[in-house]
């Protein structure tokens, strides 16, 4: 290949080299998974199946509340952008009548194995009328449906975190960590982590021990539902080294080099 404009061969793929790195780095850049899968902005959206009622999830400016709040947790911790959430609870003639909605990817992750998953989280805006309608770990949700492959024809479960209580309000909260707070259960009581008895993270992973083959993931959601009104929003979910951040014009991928 022959340099141009002035520049020899060496420097040019050393700037090409850079380059590379610098767009797998740079917020809004697609950067891949740590099994080096690309993962598309265009493949984010509602899952239709799993929505009930009327529910709202877009991407959304902001919030940059509340009034009176400063600083960084004034704004969402990613862009300036966020995914805002909105169900409602006795709204619908189904029993439970409340809504549910899951925004999510149903392509991307698809086989990827369970077991695999060593961070996952997000961030929230809580608010304090959130609370009154249904307490303080009234809040959303982080869901894997997966293939748990602990018997034979058992095709289907449903990962659910449940977060603890925001430890702030009316402002966006520090990362929450889904890998050591709230809990965990599978919503086909395929092993011991059931909603009744729900597990750490580590107790989840373990409870797959004897499975006749490695758990998949089948999708990758966060939502909110069937049970008490929440309005707020949620932001840099993060999966591995990748941390998608929620903004008006789509779903940036961070690549999280460290931590």
């Amino acid at each position: 290949m022959n340099a141009r404009f002035g520049v020899r061969r060496g420097k040019a793929l050393a700037v090409i080299a850079l380059a590379a790195i610098a767009a797998s780095i740079v917020p809004g850049s697609t950067a891949a998974l740590a099994d080096e899968k690309n993962i598309f902005a265009d493949n984010w959206g509602v899952i239709t199946r799993n929505t009930i009622g009327s529910p709202v999830a877009i991407l959304r400016n902001g919030p940059v509340g509340s009034f009176g709040v400063t600083g960084p947790a004034s704004r969402p911790p990613y862009g300036t952008g966020s995914l805002g959430i909105e169900v409602a609870n006795n709204s619908t003639t189904l029993t439970p009548p409340s809504e549910k909605v899951d925004f999510g990817n149903e392509r991307d992750f698809y086989g990827d194995p369970v077991l695999g998953l060593t961070k996952v989280g997000f961030h929230v805006f809580q608010t304090s009328e959130n609370i009154g309608y249904g307490g303080p770990t009234n809040m959303p949700n982080i869901r894997f449906e997966i293939d748990p492959n602990m018997t034979t024809g058992d095709n289907y479960s449903t990962m659910v975190w449940t977060p603890p209580a925001s430890p702030v309000v009316d402002r966006w909260s520090p990362y929450l960590d889904a890998t050591t707070s709230g809990t965990w259960f599978l919503t086909g009581n395929e092993t011991s982590c059931t909603q009744a008895t729900p597990c750490t993270f580590a107790q989840l992973k373990a409870s797959f021990t004897g499975s006749i083959a490695p758990p998949t993931i089948l999708t990758v959601a966060v939502g909110k539902g069937r049970d008490n009104m929440w309005t707020g929003a949620i932001d840099g979910l993060r999966i591995n080294r990748n941390i998608y951040d929620f903004e008006a014009d789509g779903v940036k991928t961070r690549l999280q080099l460290f931590g």
